[in-house]
């Protein structure tokens, strides 16, 4: 993987740094990017010396558009290729009931959570149609395939980033670059200690336990995680797109096994549940 490259969003800390490891000990070149550049410059600082690969950092601010176009700039500037791109950076946006949200905080969550992936993709695609595929990963998160209250802005832009991804997908299919979402899990991270710190009155009960619980048990593992993501990264994913894929509960070693039942399949994707499929032919017709 010494000629491959990376981009990893949001990877100066929690899953994101994790993410950087891994991709590095796998034989990548990262780029790595975050609001803070000492954060960056720290994770740099921790990965193994390997004279044959290359670390590039650049701090942005998600939340700022103009940051946002300036990187992709960056990274066309100074990448030969591009092999993966990584939207992994996530904020909640305001928890609590919608009546009661600041919606300039909501739009700010919809602009960190979707449209600063959908930038870097856009201005990214042909830096990645150089290697001839490629692969584009994004990390959907919780209220992306079912409601969850008190998490509006959060949810709204995950399912939105899920329905991106597969659309996509089929647009990018015939240049042979690869669309799809990890669903990681509840994991230990200072994102989710923020349901625990906003407290059950705000976050809702079943919210803040899911929290409290992952938090003493130590919730999803970011090893699965990575290990998802360097697959979906990889060669040993092709013909795979369009897919939401669990960190937690999916097979995915068993796919590349089943490619063509796969890819003539709606199975891990966002799907409307009609009554015929719940037994209900008095609801269709």
């Amino acid at each position: 993987m010494g000629n491959s490259w990376a981009v990893i969003t949001g990877s100066s800390r929690g899953l994101g740094a994790h993410l950087a490891n891994a991709f590095w000990s796998a034989g990548w070149n990262i780029v790595l990017v975050a609001r803070n550049q000492d954060d960056l410059l720290e994770v740099c600082k921790n990965l193994p010396e390997r004279p044959n690969q290359r670390t590039v950092i650049f701090p942005c601010d998600l939340a700022q558009p103009v940051e946002v176009s300036l990187l992709v700039e960056k990274i066309k500037d100074q990448l030969p290729r591009l092999d993966a791109l990584v939207n992994n950076a996530a904020i909640h946006g305001p928890i609590g009931p919608l009546v009661e949200n600041d919606l300039t905080l909501w739009n700010k969550a919809i602009q960190v959570n979707l449209m600063s992936p959908v930038t870097l993709c856009h201005g990214l695609l042909d830096l990645i149609g150089k290697s001839g595929g490629g692969a584009i990963i994004n990390l959907s998160g919780g209220g992306a395939t079912g409601p969850r209250a008190n998490f509006t802005a959060y949810a709204s832009a995950k399912a939105a980033l899920v329905r991106f991804s597969e659309t996509l997908a089929q647009e990018l299919e015939s240049q042979g670059i690869r669309v799809n979402c990890v669903a990681p899990g509840a994991m230990k991270t200072s994102l989710l200690e923020e349901v625990v710190v906003s407290g059950k009155s705000v976050a809702g009960t079943r919210e803040f336990e899911i929290a409290e619980n992952v938090f003493a048990q130590g919730g999803a593992s970011m090893n699965k995680v990575a290990d998802l993501v360097l697959f979906l990264a990889s060669d040993a994913s092709l013909g795979i797109t369009g897919k939401l894929v669990s960190a937690v509960w999916d097979k995915w070693q068993e796919w590349p096994k089943h490619i063509e039942q796969l890819a003539a399949s709606d199975t891990y994707t966002l799907r409307r549940i009609s009554g015929r499929d719940r037994g209900m032919e008095w609801g269709d017709v």
